[in-house]
């Protein structure tokens, strides 16, 4: 069965994008509109219990995900691409470069979760999963990561949406495989072109713990601050976030 994926542009320049835990391949702001069609070759993955493949079952896991990028590019006879993850797509995209790394041309991480086991405290960790059947759970992080910044209506929509399009045993699931997920043997002196995109505001996946854990990781990571951007770059900054990433894809 062909794998679904939101596809933009039919360039040269070709990359498989994950989404973030509370997202889908259609929640990423104005970017959609943003990006090159000439220049690039975008193919945006839900994952299964999401967006357009919500009824697809699966485990929900990091690995699962990697198989299926794997797959889609297959389908699409993309022998070497490079993977953009938002957040938990992050973890997922180092997942890929484990299994397939003479596949792999480049990374994109935004404000993306490290190889290592993402830690928390017990209250964190309750919120966390608690976020799986709770509207207010999911509100509380989306506050949190963007720095108590962002509008009401905004956290509402964003929430709303996340309910919408993830099935509820998907979305717990998928916690349960990206948080304590230890891929930093594998991946450690990877030579593999990092870009990691971070959010200023961000108050969990800051800066300094990109520059901690990425850069430590990958001998070849530069670590680039958004300003004026929490957790969500994508729709708090989205032409300076197209520019950062399409300039990386070209170099």
């Amino acid at each position: 069965m062909a794998i679904a994926h939101r596809r933009i542009g039919t360039g040269p320049v070709r990359a498989i994008v994950l989404h973030d835990w509370f997202g889908t391949s259609a929640n990423w702001g104005s970017v959609l509109d943003h990006l090159d069609p000439q220049g690039f070759s975008y193919a945006f993955l839900d994952y299964r219990g999401y967006g357009d493949r919500r009824d697809v079952e699966g485990r929900y896991t990091v690995p699962e995900i990697a198989d299926d990028v794997l797959a889609l590019a297959d389908e699409l006879g993309w022998d070497a691409f490079s993977l953009i993850g938002h957040s938990m797509g992050g973890k997922a995209i180092q997942q890929v470069l484990v299994r397939a790394p003479e596949r792999v041309e480049k990374l994109i991480g935004i404000n993306p979760v490290p190889a290592a086991p993402y830690e928390m405290d017990d209250a964190t960790h309750a919120l966390f999963r608690g976020a799986a059947h709770s509207p207010e759970n999911r509100r509380t992080i989306l506050d949190l990561v963007t720095g108590h910044r962002a509008s009401g209506h905004w956290l509402n929509r964003m929430v709303g949406h996340s309910l919408a399009v993830s099935r509820p045993e998907a979305f717990g699931a998928y916690l349960e495989s990206w948080q304590p997920l230890d891929l930093s043997a594998a991946v450690k002196g990877s030579t593999v072109p990092v870009l990691v995109l971070v959010g200023e505001y961000d108050l969990a996946l800051t800066p300094e713990v990109m520059r901690a854990t990425w850069q430590v990781s990958y001998p070849n990571c530069r670590v680039h601050p958004l300003p004026g951007a929490g957790h969500y770059p994508p729709h708090e900054v989205p032409v300076a976030f197209v520019t950062a990433v399409e300039d990386f894809l070209r170099s």
